[in-house]
């Protein structure tokens, strides 16, 4: 029995403790520090503040209703939106009454907001993104926007037209993906706190 314990079971148990420790513990310390040390704003969830407050991340979508704010893309995750640990497509297709239905609902909600906006509604404003918690919508959908954000908040929308080209972010690399606008990082901008 001893004998079958040094040569099957011994070496399988040291090489579990060595492996889980590997795996378990030094790979993920190592790749930790290292995230620390060459990307700390990121590692830390790139939050954005506000009056020396995090208001939310750079990464992660948040909602935005009131009609003074620029609208975020819909979120997909359940059960509450923009819910970081639920991360998911809807999986509608597009076939799907479910989804046409729900479009169809968004766009109502954006008319009601703009009813002298009778310009074509951008579909990033309508449907959810592959992980539902984008932060970003596309220019277009901010321009969309910008005459209610102006009328409502008493400024000239050419200086609203200038925030969202200041906080357009083009391409990484300048090839990698389409320029975007950050919603809340735009609201910020609009001097906006954090609204649920």
């Amino acid at each position: 029995m001893t004998s079958m314990f040094n040569t099957l079971l011994r070496p399988a148990l040291v090489l579990l403790a060595c492996l889980s420790a590997l795996t378990g513990l030094l790979y993920p310390a190592a790749v930790t520090g290292a995230a620390q040390a060459l990307f700390p704003w990121q590692a830390q969830g790139s939050l954005l503040e506000q009056g020396g407050q995090a208001v939310g991340s750079a990464l992660i979508g948040q909602p935005f209703s009131d009609p003074r704010n620029f609208w975020s893309r819909p979120s997909a995750t359940a059960p509450m939106p923009y819910n970081g640990a639920a991360s998911g497509g809807s999986n509608l297709g597009p076939l799907n009454p479910a989804l046409a239905d729900a479009v169809q609902a968004r766009v109502q909600a954006l008319r009601e907001a703009d009813p002298g906006n009778t310009a074509p509604v951008p579909v990033d404003l309508v449907t959810a993104s592959a992980s539902g918690l984008d932060p970003h919508i596309s220019p277009a959908a901010a321009r969309y926007q910008a005459a209610r954000v102006a009328r409502l908040r008493g400024l000239p929308e050419a200086t609203v037209q200038t925030l969202i080209d200041k906080n357009t972010e083009a391409p990484l690399w300048g090839l990698l993906g389409e320029p975007r606008v950050n919603v809340l990082a735009l609201n910020l901008a609009l001097g906006t706190p954090r609204t649920p």
